[in-house]
């Protein structure tokens, strides 16, 4: 029997279940007791408000601790957001039944920005920036690259929102799944610079800082797709082929129920598992800098995209007879190659700061080099030995 059950998964990749694509949370928290409580009475939801508060204010403030210091001012603006967040929380869940529960996609996706989130933060800390500011700058990224994503998901894909007997106004329906990488990647640079020019921080600092963890965010989101039974490949005859029900809206007309297919997600998966690695290790002496790092990125997963997005059967606006998304990884290698050449004959040393010019905390007029610093044995040039005090003039 045990040999038996091995083979079988050497065979294929088994989709899971589609009870599995949502989190019953309403269920759980009827099951709790909290869902009466909630719906009973506004003092009930006041009360599970101030208790999911102080939850998320411990797991907040725990993080902030781990990433960066934390002030009394920081820890008392955290504790009242959490509260107020908490409290309407509570409020919202009586308006929804037991019915209710979470996208297993969007926590996907939601993992991959608190892992980016944490090793960027981690970055930044060993080129002397708060890890802090990360969720300053974040929250501009994360909210124009979701805007973006969506946007460019509903522009290379009309047919599906314009098209005859369908409603416009489901292009607004994120909730139901639909977006692209690399309008996610245009609006999130878009957000980044938004938080870089409001908080200080050199762009091409946190941008390099930024490069491994969006690889490995990516290569979460793309497990949410093996959760929906999406963006699967070609039929193949591999022992990892994946199953795919029959009844699916994206299975081939005409081939055999038991057909398996190629799983891309779970390619990209490992391609963007491998960048990430790769990228560390390049930069292992956080020498990689002036935006050279964010290039390598564009350029590795571009590579991969290009090739991974050729053997996806979804469908896709075609240009010159090549999906659009293809025609976007090529556009991705060029930019990191362009960035790469150009700013390696602009900036031959090291960032003299990961902050911008006269933007360093607490200083009142900085003196600053967008050049470079011939300085290869350290990270920036802040970390120089300070130059002696210059002699007091003969009166």
């Amino acid at each position: 029997m045990t040999s038996q059950s091995g083979a079988a998964l050497l065979q294929s990749i088994p989709s899971p279940s589609p009870e599995w694509q949502q989190l019953a949370i309403g269920q759980w928290l009827e099951a709790l007791g909290i869902m009466p409580l909630v719906q009973g009475s506004v003092l009930g939801a006041v009360l599970v408000g101030i208790v999911l508060g102080i939850v998320i204010a411990v797991v907040v403030l725990g993080i902030w601790l781990f990433t960066g210091s934390l002030t009394r001012k920081d820890a008392g603006w955290t504790l009242l957001m959490s509260l107020l967040f908490g409290v309407v929380l509570a409020f919202l869940l009586r308006f929804v039944g037991p019915s209710w529960g979470v996208q297993t996609y969007a926590l996907c996706i939601l993992a991959g920005i608190v892992i980016a989130t944490l090793l960027t933060g981690y970055r930044l800390r060993q080129r002397g920036v708060d890890a802090g500011y990360v969720i300053d700058i974040a929250v501009w990224a994360v909210l124009l690259g979701i805007a973006a994503a969506r946007l460019f998901h509903v522009l290379t894909h009309p047919d599906d929102y314009f098209g005859v007997g369908r409603d416009p106004i489901t292009a607004f329906y994120i909730w139901e799944g639909g977006i692209a990488i690399f309008g996610a990647l245009i609006g999130g640079a878009v957000g980044i610079w938004i938080g870089c020019r409001t908080t200080g921080v050199r762009f091409t600092t946190f941008v390099d800082a930024l490069a491994p963890g969006l690889l490995l965010a990516q290569a979460f989101g793309r497990l949410g797709n093996w959760f929906n039974h999406e963006l699967f490949g070609q039929p193949t005859e591999l022992p990892w082929g994946l199953e795919i029900e029959a009844t699916n809206p994206a299975f081939p007309v005409g081939l055999p129920p038991e057909t398996l297919f190629h799983p891309t997600f779970a390619y990209e998966i490992v391609w963007n598992v491998l960048g990430a690695v790769l990228l560390l290790w390049l930069d292992r002496k956080r020498d990689v800098q002036w935006g050279r790092l964010i290039a390598l990125y564009l350029i590795w997963y571009g590579l991969g995209r290009s090739v991974f997005e050729t053997i996806r059967l979804d469908p896709s606006e075609l240009l010159l007879g090549i999906r659009t998304n293809v025609w976007m990884a090529f556009l991705a290698i060029a930019v990191g190659v362009v960035v790469w050449v150009v700013q390696t004959r602009r900036h031959p040393g090291l960032e003299p700061s990961p902050w911008q010019p006269g933007r360093e905390p607490g200083a009142e007029e900085g003196v600053d080099s967008d050049v470079y610093t011939e300085l290869p044995e350290t990270r920036t040039q802040d970390e120089a030995e300070p130059a002696a005090e210059p002699a007091a003039p003969i009166r």
